[in-house]
């Protein structure tokens, strides 16, 4: 049996090669392509406006690295004390920050041992955090390079792509609490090329035998786009997620498990399938 992982590049390949050490062999297969934007004004704007934030979210590892990637010098995120509370759903977007010198002082997220890493666990945390009236300011991506456009503050109701995708959840409850949000796009998600998926699966000859593992939605939505003729009833798929199993199952996956998403508990629960 092999793990198909789905995870952006980089990712995919750091996966493959921690799912060895546990003695499972995996190979990367990325369905989601993480490109800068064209246009970097908006990160800009958004670092203009981190001092006057009560709490910064940022939605995953890719958001901390291309919004840090701007940061201006003149802004220390290294003090305890200084500064907005920084939002992390998992512990990679933790470990992002601390890599670009971020206090875990600072840092709030569901507990390591916990069992999710989403946006709810992550409220159980931040939860009556901001004051009424408070900004928040929730850095993620978009689903395609948009161009910057001066961004009000926002109720929940008037979100577009320009204000990234996901996390809406998260953001009805802050602006139920009375918060004012505010979005920044740092990056764009693409899907791999059809052709280049098409060869990559031939190359390494993907079959009924081996496990797909989701922990993106966004990834089978490609991994359908990219393969619309497919056939996947006879095809296996390990999510992270209840969101992610759903997918799973739409997309016509014969057998679909789920599993808590910390890398150890995925390979415990592969290692069960043997």
């Amino acid at each position: 049996m092999r793990v198909i992982v789905t995870r952006p590049h980089g990712d995919a390949e750091t996966w493959v090669l921690a799912l060895a050490q546990l003695g499972i062999d995996a190979l990367a297969l990325p369905l989601i392509e993480i490109r800068a934007l064209s246009d970097f004004c908006g990160i800009a704007a958004a670092w203009q406006a981190w001092s006057r934030c009560d709490a910064v979210m940022f939605v995953s590892a890719a958001a901390v690295d291309h919004f840090f990637a701007l940061r201006p010098q003149a802004v220390d995120t290294s003090a305890i004390g200084d500064g907005p509370r920084l939002w992390a759903p998992g512990p990679g977007t933790v470990a992002a920050l601390l890599r670009h010198g971020v206090a875990a002082q600072r840092i709030d997220a569901p507990a390591p041992d916990g069992g999710q890493f989403d946006s709810e666990a992550l409220w159980q945390q931040v939860a009556g955090q901001v004051p009424d009236g408070g900004q928040v300011m929730v850095v993620r991506g978009a689903a395609h390079d948009v161009p910057w456009t001066p961004e009000p503050l926002v109720s929940v109701g008037g979100m577009s792509d320009a204000q990234g995708q996901g996390r809406d959840w998260l953001a009805q409850q802050l602006v139920a609490a009375g918060a004012q949000l505010r979005f920044a796009v740092a990056y764009w998600r693409a899907p791999p090329e059809p052709l280049a998926l098409q060869q990559a699966m031939a190359d390494h000859a993907a079959g009924p035998n081996d496990v797909w593992l989701f922990t993106s939605a966004q990834a089978i939505g490609n991994l359908r786009l990219c393969l619309p003729s497919q056939d996947w009833s006879h095809a296996r798929a390990m999510t992270t997620h209840p969101r992610i199993a759903a997918a799973a199952r739409a997309a016509g996956f014969g057998v679909v498990w789920e599993s808590r998403p910390a890398l150890v508990d995925i390979a415990a629960s592969i290692k069960s399938l043997q």
